[in-house]
């Protein structure tokens, strides 16, 4: 019965393995409706600015802030957000698909590269392919806090103000439902009025009185405006996280019941052929007397 023992070890093994993906498939559930409703709660606030910087946008025409002009510079900055633990299923080989898509568009282009990293996912990635990291941030828990991610970031929003990148492009992992999340690269700056405005359906000419002066205004809120962007993108990254998780935790639980129920069965043949033979042993034995 040497193979049944073998057999038996690895039905608890199996068995092991399937109480541990199950308690980390309700850990991630639990986080999941958590973190889905920290970025519920992100929408509002991301909405309100966003409109609010499209009403100081058409009632200031002749200012121009930085991030919306187009600058002329041979470099781009790449902002890729991935989680800092894995098990969660393809979802960051998808966003890091894209990235590499649109690293390797820009490199075709003859464009330079400066990248940050949110996530330990994404930071290896980019040490991996050989991606100038110019600053990033791991470690970042459940919880998303916007004092973290401003400085890694500040040092691209720094550059484009400066003129030295020409683009700034953010990837991240869009939640769509528990089972469908969407990997989505998008161009952060220069900011496209068109952009702005596609979330306010009203061409209604807005009047504001500034204090101090319009550009000190204007120029607080849009930085305002993509910190925000940036913030709900880690937050949807993350409640895509904690479902992408959950769904891959239930997957890996279900195929270990179904090992378990395959050497469950090849163990009760085995041991029913050992049965057998020890019978057909005795039988020969006794007719042979």
């Amino acid at each position: 019965m040497a193979a049944g023992k073998e057999i038996r070890g690895k039905i608890k093994s199996v068995e092991n393995t399937k109480k541990i993906t199950k308690a980390m498939e309700m850990v991630a559930a639990s986080k999941m409706r958590k973190a889905q409703d920290r970025m519920r709660a992100a929408r509002p606030y991301s909405e309100k600015v966003r409109n609010i910087a499209v009403h100081l946008g058409q009632a200031n025409p002749e200012y121009t802030h930085p991030f919306m002009k187009i600058n002329d510079a041979k470099k781009a900055g790449v902002i890729v957000v991935t989680t800092d633990k894995g098990l969660c299923g393809g979802m960051n080989t998808n966003v890091l698909r894209a990235v590499t898509g649109k690293l390797r568009e820009l490199q075709s282009a003859g464009v330079g590269i400066e990248a940050v990293a949110i996530g330990n996912k994404g930071l290896g990635f980019l040490n991996r392919v050989g991606a100038k990291v110019v600053s990033h941030v791991t470690g970042l828990g459940d919880t998303p806090h916007l004092d973290k991610l401003i400085g890694p970031v500040k040092v691209l929003l720094d550059a484009y103000a400066k003129g030295e990148i020409n683009a700034v492009y953010l990837s991240y992992t869009r939640f769509i439902n528990t089972m469908r999340q969407e990997s989505v690269v998008e161009q952060l700056l220069p900011l496209s009025s068109q952009d702005m405005q596609s979330s306010e359906g009203s061409t209604t000419g807005w009047d504001y009185i500034y204090e101090p002066d319009a550009q000190s205004v204007i120029d607080e809120l849009l930085v305002r405006y993509v910190e925000s962007l940036i913030y709900q993108a880690v937050a949807e990254n993350m409640a895509s996280e904690q479902s992408a998780r959950m769904v891959a935790m239930k997957a890996a639980t279900d195929n270990a019941g179904t090992v378990i129920g395959e050497l469950k069965l090849v163990y009760n043949k085995t041991r029913q052929a050992a049965i057998t033979k020890e019978l057909s042993e005795i039988v020969a034995g006794a007719a042979a007397v």
